[in-house]
């Protein structure tokens, strides 16, 4: 019997014992990978990867974290990309995010997806060594009410096993949609808990990675944590009913529906930014044909927080000529100059605007 301050020692092992296959979960399923394949064409539309891993993996890191009630701004995440040092503790906590999902891309390349993954993406999130828990204490409380809502496994050699357990599920061939998989995979990790601190956002980053692994995307772009944030209390509510009366279905049901929203509307998002780069490198070219490079245009889409040595390493001009350059972006207002400290920042005020609001519309860039 499960009770909610009592460490949940009996957690069932992979597979579930439920049926996971049902009509309604495999219907969902084709609206969901059909999305999935749309993000993944429309992503190649634009060849610089950069530029999306910058704006859209910024934005995943940005709600992920505030799911933990770890919050910063949009404005903040990007004003401290390359300067983290200088950050807030929220705000360096959710680079170390994006940095973390980095690694874990750079991980999967050379071998597969495994709890070893797990550690290391929550050790760069956490910003100490992190490994399974060794002591009792952990347990998951409702800040409102200031109650247990769960209490996970205890003792570290079950909770290896349940890792171990997880692992192996993770790799095992079966006739499982990955979608599906996914969701179980991110339910049982979530319960086992094996770490102090940093579960949910390493639970998160290994669905993106498991996800390119299954060769579903070709790049961390899925923003799911923006459809969780948005039913933050759905989502934790669903984890809690799989442990309290193994309600899979509804669980795996809201995980698919998340997969299938969020990639339509990031799709749209990522069609947004490609007109406006094309109505940017338009206006330039008219207004500056002596400095428009489309090296020029494509950094000021990867920083929408640009400064002067990104010019400089990229090896578009010295440092004096790429001050003017971008002076000459702010006089055609492209780019809005901010002093902070002793940081001369370059804003891209249209791209800042199209990523923190709902909508994709914006208006072009004016001919002077």
């Amino acid at each position: 019997m499960w009770l909610s301050d009592q460490p949940f020692n009996e957690l069932p092992e992979l597979p579930p014992q439920q049926e996971v296959d049902s009509k309604a979960i495999l219907r969902r399923c084709i609206g969901a990978r059909s999305a999935l394949a749309g993000l993944d064409q429309v992503c190649k539309l634009i060849p610089n990867q950069t530029i999306l891993i910058n704006t859209l993996l910024l934005l995943e890191a940005k709600d992920s974290s505030a799911i933990e009630n770890i919050v910063t701004t949009t404005d903040r995440l990007f004003q401290y990309m390359q300067a983290e040092n200088q950050a807030d503790p929220a705000t360096k906590e959710a680079i170390r995010y994006r940095t973390a999902l980095l690694d874990g891309l750079g991980s999967i390349s050379e071998r597969p997806l495994n709890i070893n993954t797990a550690n290391t993406v929550c050790t760069k999130i956490i910003n100490v060594e992190m490994d399974v828990r060794k002591v009792p204490g952990t347990a998951i409380v409702n800040e409102h009410r200031n109650e247990i809502i769960y209490t996970p496994p205890v003792g570290e050699p079950l909770l290896r096993s349940l890792l171990k357990n997880w692992e192996e599920y993770l790799h095992r061939e079966n006739q499982v949609d990955p979608l599906v998989k996914m969701a179980i995979l991110h339910y049982q990790f979530e319960a086992i808990h094996p770490y102090t601190d940093g579960n949910g956002r390493t639970g998160r980053i290994l669905n993106v990675l498991f996800l390119i692994q299954q060769e579903l995307l070709s790049a961390p772009t899925l923003y799911l944590s923006r459809y969780i944030i948005a039913n933050k209390g759905q989502y934790y509510d669903l984890l809690l009913n799989v442990t309290r009366e193994y309600a899979w279905e509804p669980w795996i049901l809201f995980i698919l529906t998340a997969v299938e929203e969020t990639a339509d509307w990031t799709s749209r998002k990522i069609l947004a930014i490609k007109e406006l780069m094309q109505s940017a490198q338009k206006h330039i070219q008219i207004e500056l044909p002596r400095i428009y490079s489309h090296e020029l245009v494509q950094i000021i889409f990867e920083q929408p927080y640009c400064r002067i040595r990104n010019l400089v390493e990229a090896g578009l001009a010295k440092r004096q000529t790429a001050s003017e350059y971008l002076k000459k972006l702010v006089e055609i207002g492209v780019l809005r100059e901010q002093k902070v400290g002793r940081d001369k920042l370059f804003i891209h005020p249209k791209l800042m605007e199209l990523l923190q609001k709902p909508s994709n519309d914006f208006q072009p860039y004016m001919i002077l």
